[in-house]
């Protein structure tokens, strides 16, 4: 099986810790893009998401910039963040830490 997508890696995060809401700041297809991942799911706040769940929002080729991570669920108006501006090698390691 091929390793997952940072992506899916992120999303099943977010299943293994329902609490939280990763805001994913990054550049795709060019654009600057914020996805929002919660309980296994991405949602782009810039563009269309697609309906279908096996379309990535957050496409292999994206460029993150930067990982914030709040409680959940997500509130615009009063976002808490637990961290914020982690670089996607920290989140890497968090994620490998996790065995994701």
């Amino acid at each position: 099986m091929p390793p997952l997508s940072p992506g899916r890696r992120l999303e099943q995060y977010t299943l293994q810790h329902p609490q939280e809401v990763l805001l994913v700041h990054a550049w795709v297809a060019g654009q600057a893009d914020e996805i929002l991942i919660f309980r296994g799911f991405s949602s782009s706040l810039v563009r269309p998401t697609a309906f279908d769940p096996d379309v990535p929002v957050l496409p292999e080729d994206a460029d993150i910039q930067s990982i914030d991570i709040l409680v959940g669920p997500y509130s615009p108006a009063e976002p808490q963040y637990l961290q914020q501006g982690l670089s996607l090698a920290q989140i890497l390691s968090l994620l490998d830490a996790a065995r994701i």
